[in-house]
């Protein structure tokens, strides 16, 4: 009770006292006004109000509300996402409590670097915006203390992207005190999602939070479950490749003796070419589990170029049959001038030649090439859905998360 007197003091005083409090940098300064006020000892028990209850044996017991209002900017290829926050937190701190009989407030505002309060930090975050860079602390008369924090930050978080675009990751933000130790301070934790937008790619489907055990400096930990939605992926990576994929089949239904023909081959696959390019950056990597789609869509490649090469190699050789069948004389002719009698060919062996001269042997394996190409082409879908249905990777632990009792603070 003593130590919370200089404070209620200049709380009751008014405006003109508590003005150095709140725009004064720390409660040094301001505890130069006090000995003329009250008398010489209430510096001294002020300045124990700003540090940590000691509660003997039993560490101090913070509860901590976490509400998860949104979660946007998620980048696979920066392995980040952008959250906002908000964390009530309270405590009970019996020095701060007063006679409501001699003092008839029932709860006083005072600025939170008046007292003490947990210094947090998070773990994973590349920045953090605390929205109010001066919070108040409300203190009720039986010493209960509420302290309201609403912060911005992006943090790194390690997505499981091996069933991209229909993956799901676990994301979590890592609160410590670093100013405490855990034979000081312990928290107790609630999550609530306050999430109401799912217009977005990557939806939170899950909240939790947790105080990790063994842990040298106190912290918690809020676990957030993400889910893809896939659409705008589905549409802009899967159905081009499959129509580039199904318009590749069509082209072996033209003839091999059409010279259109490789030119439709060649200019699919410089298209998939130039998609394959820009695919390569809009996927993310890995040490570990890269996504499926990256293998699928370099299977796809190779099979686009396996059929332009099949059909520039069988009509290079047909064009070479072809023209070693005219430069060479064909013994037909001379029989027949030697036979003078004859007047030409049996019409009934007339057809058998000309359907025999229609199918030369690049042709025919041309035909085999094409059923066996739509076969391997069929077999590589299927093959492919087994794998994303029963294809599982984890990705290892951290150095950090790998040590006995989690991440040391540094000293």
């Amino acid at each position: 009770m003593m130590a919370l007197w200089p404070l209620l003091h200049l709380t009751f005083l008014g405006f003109s006292i508590t003005w150095p409090l709140v725009h004064g940098q720390g409660f040094q300064e301001t505890a130069a006004v006090w000995p003329s006020l009250f008398n010489v000892s209430l510096p001294q028990k002020a300045q124990e109000s700003i540090q940590i209850p000691n509660n003997g044996s039993v560490p101090l017991l913070v509860d901590v509300q976490v509400f998860v209002s949104n979660v946007f900017n998620v980048d696979i290829l920066r392995y980040t996402m952008s959250s906002m926050l908000l964390l009530k937190l309270s405590w009970l701190d019996t020095r701060l409590a007063w006679n409501t009989s001699a003092h008839p407030r029932h709860a006083v505002t005072l600025p939170w670097d008046s007292l003490w309060t947990p210094r947090l930090t998070i773990l994973e975050a590349l920045w953090v915006d605390w929205r109010d860079q001066s919070p108040q602390v409300r203190v009720d008369q039986d010493g209960h203390v509420k302290l309201n924090l609403a912060l911005t930050t992006e943090t790194n978080c390690n997505f499981e992207l091996l069933h991209f675009p229909r993956d799901h990751s676990n994301c979590s933000l890592s609160f410590y005190a670093l100013s405490n130790t855990a034979m000081e301070l312990e928290f107790q934790t609630h999550a609530v999602n306050e999430i109401v937008s799912v217009k977005r790619e990557y939806v939170v489907y899950d909240l939790k939070t947790q105080v990790p055990p063994q842990q040298l400096v106190p912290c918690f930990q809020v676990k957030m479950s993400l889910k893809n939605t896939a659409l705008k992926s589905i549409i802009a990576l899967l159905v081009p490749a499959e129509a580039l994929l199904l318009a590749d089949v069509c082209g072996g239904l033209l003839p091999l003796r059409a010279i259109e023909r490789i030119g439709y081959k060649v200019t699919l696959l410089l298209g998939y070419l130039v998609f394959h390019s820009s695919l390569v950056q809009a996927l993310p990597s890995s040490s570990s589990c890269n996504p499926l789609l990256i293998y699928y869509f370099t299977i796809l490649l190779l099979l686009l170029f396996l059929s332009t090469m099949e059909t520039v190699l069988l009509a290079g050789l047909l064009a070479r049959s072809s023209l070693g069948a005219k430069s060479s004389p064909s013994p037909a002719p001379r029989g027949e001038q030697q036979e003078h009698g004859n007047p030409g060919p049996h019409p009934e062996e007339s057809p058998r030649g000309v359907k025999g001269s229609q199918r030369s042997w690049p042709e025919t394996a041309d035909r085999i090439f094409f059923l066996v190409y739509v076969v391997g082409v069929l077999c590589s879908q299927f093959i492919f859905a087994g794998i994303w249905m029963w294809a599982a990777c984890k990705s290892g632990p951290a150095p950090g998360e790998a040590a006995p009792h989690g991440r040391r603070p540094r000293p």
